[in-house]
């Protein structure tokens, strides 16, 4: 299915802060593909943030320097300003995300085509979906709902990843689907934020032992999110 494979895996980041650059180091270093889910209004803003007890850096990244940063990866859509979709009506929902989409293209110089919705919690519901899907030029959106499996889904706008790489139970599932040997389609989707790693809510050199174990499997595609599911 996949360049002849029926494994894949895929990493998404949301955010688009300076950890970016970092992480992407590491991804690149094993072959792995992420798409990294940008808010295109706050490119270049610089805040902090208490994550886990700890003050982290949350800056963005410089709008000039986009293409040059995520040239190995996808850019896709994260509203323009991280808005609660849920709550907007209808023309702002658009609004939010396909000026985003728009923007993020200008700078990419790519065609963005994907989405992560912004916000904890139920971020989407079938309403937002419904107008992201027919009056927008995003063709799957990403949710933060683990499903803790690998099967496949027919939903790709309301799309729900496999597990969050602050999960410690993520690293039982990469052991299980490297065991799999299956005929149907398999895939591990593995979201996150960049921050997460100054926050220490991830492991970052015990994650890096699971993307170098990862790729040493012949047996799965490494891929970015549209590539994947479209």
């Amino acid at each position: 299915m996949w360049c002849g494979k029926n494994k894949a895996v895929t990493f998404s980041f949301d955010d688009g802060t300076t950890q970016d650059i970092k992480l992407i180091k590491l991804l690149d270093k094993y072959g792995m593909k992420a798409t990294f889910n940008i808010n295109s209004a706050l490119l270049g803003i610089k805040e902090k943030l208490k994550v886990n007890g700890r003050e982290v850096d949350f800056n963005k990244v410089n709008p000039l320097e986009l293409r040059k940063i995520y040239k190995n990866h996808e850019i896709a859509v994260h509203t323009l300003t991280h808005a609660d979709l849920i709550v907007a009506d209808d023309d702002t929902v658009f609004w939010q995300v396909e000026k985003d989409r728009q923007s993020l293209s200008n700078l990419s110089g790519t065609t963005v085509v994907g989405m992560a919705y912004p916000n904890g919690g139920v971020n989407n519901d079938d309403r937002v979906a419904k107008i992201i899907k027919e009056r927008t030029g995003v063709r799957y959106a990403r949710t933060i709902t683990s499903t803790y499996n690998f099967d496949l889904q027919t939903n790709l706008y309301r799309f729900n990843p496999t597990v969050s790489w602050t999960e410690d139970v993520m690293y039982n599932l990469i052991d299980d689907f490297i065991a799999i040997k299956s005929d149907k389609p398999q895939l591990l989707y593995i979201w996150g934020h960049s921050f997460e790693i100054d926050a220490k809510t991830v492991d970052i050199k015990k994650f890096e032992k699971a993307l170098e174990k990862l790729s040493q499997q012949e047996d799965i595609f490494f891929g970015l999110n549209s590539e994947i599911l479209l």
